[in-house]
C-alpha cells in the first residue's frame, strides 16, 4: 500500500512507490498514477499553447500595424524554441530535486508572465521590436515544462505501461499547439474580455476595414493557467522515494545512449515542434493568398494524436522498429512537401503541400511515442548489464531504483536537445530564403538528418546483433 506523508489522498507526498509490484499497483498505484497523469496533461497542454503562441502572433503583427520584416517575424517564431530547449536542460533534473507536484505548480504559474506580457505589448504600436523578442524568449518557459512533466510521469507507471502513459502525457500535451492555433485566431476576432481586455486594432483586409483584438492571443490563457496550477497543487503527488541530487543524475552525460537518443528524438519531436512553429509563416511565404491560421492547427493536431499511437505500437512491436519506419515515411513526406511547393516553373499546389505536411506531422507523432518507449528500456538494459558485470544478480539489478532515475533524466535531457528544433526549423526557413530566395534547401537538410537518425536506430537498436534491442 502507498503510504503518504500526513495521510492519504491527493496533494500528499508518497513515501513509498512500487509500480513494478503488481499487488501494490492494482490496490493503490494505478489509481494514484492515473490521477497524476490526467492532472499533468492539461498543465502540459497550456505550456505548449504559450510556447507556440508566437506562430499566430507573428503572422498577425503586420496586420495590426507593426512594420517588421519577414526575417524579424521568423525570428519571433524561432526564439521561444531557443529558450524552451535551453531551459529544458535544467528542468530535466528538477522533479527529483523539488518534487513533481511542487514543480508542476511553479512551472505552470510561470506561463502567466509571457501570456500577460503579449497581451499588453501588442496593444501599443510604439512597442519596440526588442520587447517582442524578449517576450518571445520568455515564452520558452512553456517549452521547458515538457522535460519535467515527462520525467515526473515516468516515475508513476510500471515499465510495461510507460509507453502508453508517456504517449498520453506527451501526445495530449502536444495538443496544446493545435489548441492554440485553433483558439487564438478565433478569440482575436472579438472583444472577449470587454473593456477589461483593451480596445481593438484596425486591420485593412481586401479593401475592407476589420477589427482585431490581438491581445487576446495572450490573455486567453491566464484563467486556465490559474485553474490548472490549482488542480496540480490540490490533486498531484510528490514521490519521496525518487529524490536525488543533480550530481547523482548527471551520470547520464557520460553515457553514449543519452546522446544517441537525443539525436534521434531531435529527428522526431524536434521536427514536430519546429514545423508547428514555422508552418504558418512558411505557408504565408509560399502561398500568399492563403490564410495560414485557418489550417495551421491541423498539423500539430494529427501529430499530437499520433503520439499515443506510437507509444502503443512500440509497446506491442518494439520502439526501434516503429522509429525506424517512422523516419522512412518522414523522408518520403518531406520530399512530397518539396514537390508541391511553388518554384520557378510552377505555382505549387497548396492542398498537396498541406497533405504532405499532415503525413509528416503524423509520422513525427508516431516517432515521438516510440522513442520515449525506447529510452526506459535502454536505460534498464545498460544498467543491468553493468551491474551484472560488477557481480550483482539480475533480479537485484532489475529492481534497483537507478534505471528509473536515469531514464527520467534521459527523457528530460533528450527532450531538451530535441526542443531546439523549435528554433532551428523556423530559423532555417528564414536563412534558406534569405540566401537562395526559397526555403527548399532547409528541407533537403532535414532529409539528410533523418537519414542519419535512421542509421543510428538501425545500428544500435534495430538490427540483429544490435547493442541494445528495444
Amino acid at each position: 500500500m502507498a503510504r503518504e506523508v500526513g495521510g492519504t489522498g491527493p496533494g500528499k507526498a508518497l513515501q513509498q512507490w512500487e509500480p513494478e509490484n503488481s499487488a501494490f499497483w492494482e490496490s493503490a498505484g494505478k489509481r494514484i498514477a492515473n490521477r497524476n497523469l490526467w492532472i499533468s496533461i492539461p498543465n502540459l497542454m497550456l505550456a505548449f499553447s504559450v510556447w507556440m503562441v508566437w506562430s499566430v502572433v507573428a503572422v498577425n503583427l503586420p496586420r495590426v500595424g507593426f512594420s517588421f520584416s519577414e526575417t524579424q517575424l521568423f525570428w519571433l517564431a524561432a526564439l521561444p524554441g531557443l529558450t524552451g530547449a535551453t531551459l529544458r536542460i535544467f528542468y530535466s533534473f528538477m522533479v527529483p530535486i523539488f518534487g513533481g507536484r511542487r514543480w508542476t505548480v511553479f512551472a505552470t504559474l510561470s506561463l502567466a508572465l509571457p501570456a500577460a506580457g503579449i497581451g499588453v505589448a501588442v496593444q501599443h504600436l510604439g512597442t519596440p521590436y526588442w520587447v517582442f523578442a524578449a517576450l518571445a524568449l520568455l515564452s520558452g518557459l512553456g517549452g521547458a515544462n515538457f522535460a519535467s512533466s515527462m520525467a515526473n510521469i515516468s516515475f508513476f507507471f510500471p515499465r510495461k505501461q510507460k509507453g502508453l502513459a508517456l504517449g498520453l502525457n506527451g501526445g495530449l500535451g502536444n495538443l496544446g499547439v493545435s489548441l492554440m492555433q485553433f483558439v487564438a485566431p478565433l478569440v482575436i476576432t472579438f472583444g472577449i474580455f470587454g473593456a477589461l481586455g483593451g480596445g481593438h486594432q484596425a486591420w485593412l483586409h481586401d479593401g475592407q476595414g476589420r477589427h482585431l483584438w490581438l491581445q487576446n492571443a495572450g490573455f486567453i490563457w491566464l484563467p486556465f493557467i490559474l485553474l490548472a496550477a490549482g488542480a496540480a497543487w490540490l490533486g498531484m503527488n510528490d514521490i519521496q522515494g525518487v529524490r536525488s541530487s543533480f550530481r547523482e543524475q548527471a551520470v547520464i552525460f557520460k553515457r553514449k545512449h543519452n546522446w544517441l537518443m537525443s539525436l534521434v528524438y531531435t529527428g522526431t519531436f524536434g521536427s514536430f515542434i519546429g514545423y508547428s512553429a514555422g508552418l504558418p509563416l512558411l505557408t504565408k511565404l509560399l502561398f500568399p493568398r492563403v490564410d495560414p491560421t485557418q489550417y495551421a492547427f491541423l498539423g500539430p493536431l494529427v501529430g499530437a494524436l499520433a503520439r499515443p499511437v506510437g507509444g502503443w505500437l512500440a509497446d506491442k512491436l518494439s520502439g526501434a522498429k516503429v522509429t525506424f519506419w517512422a523516419f522512412l515515411v518522414m523522408i518520403a513526406a518531406t520530399l512530397g512537401v518539396i514537390h508541391f511547393m511553388p518554384d520557378a516553373h510552377s505555382v505549387g499546389n497548396f492542398w498537396g503541400f498541406l497533405g504532405a505536411f499532415l503525413i509528416l506531422f503524423a509520422t513525427t507523432g508516431v516517432g515521438n511515442g516510440s522513442v520515449f518507449r525506447m529510452i526506459p528500456i535502454i536505460c534498464l538494459s545498460v544498467h543491468v548489464r553493468d551491474a551484472m558485470r560488477a557481480g550483482a544478480s539480475r533480479e537485484k539489478a532489475e529492481t534497483a531504483k537507478e534505471p528509473g532515475m536515469y531514464a527520467a533524466a534521459v527523457l528530460g535531457f533528450t527532450s531538451a536537445v530535441a526542443a531546439y528544433g523549435a528554433f532551428f526549423i523556423p530559423f532555417s526557413y528564414g536563412a534558406s530564403t534569405a540566401l537562395t530566395g526559397r526555403p527548399t534547401g532547409a528541407l533537403y537538410a532535414f532529409i539528410m538528418f533523418y537519414i542519419g537518425c535512421m542509421a543510428i536506430v538501425w545500428w544500435y537498436y534495430f538490427r540483429r546483433g544490435a547493442e541494445v534491442h528495444c
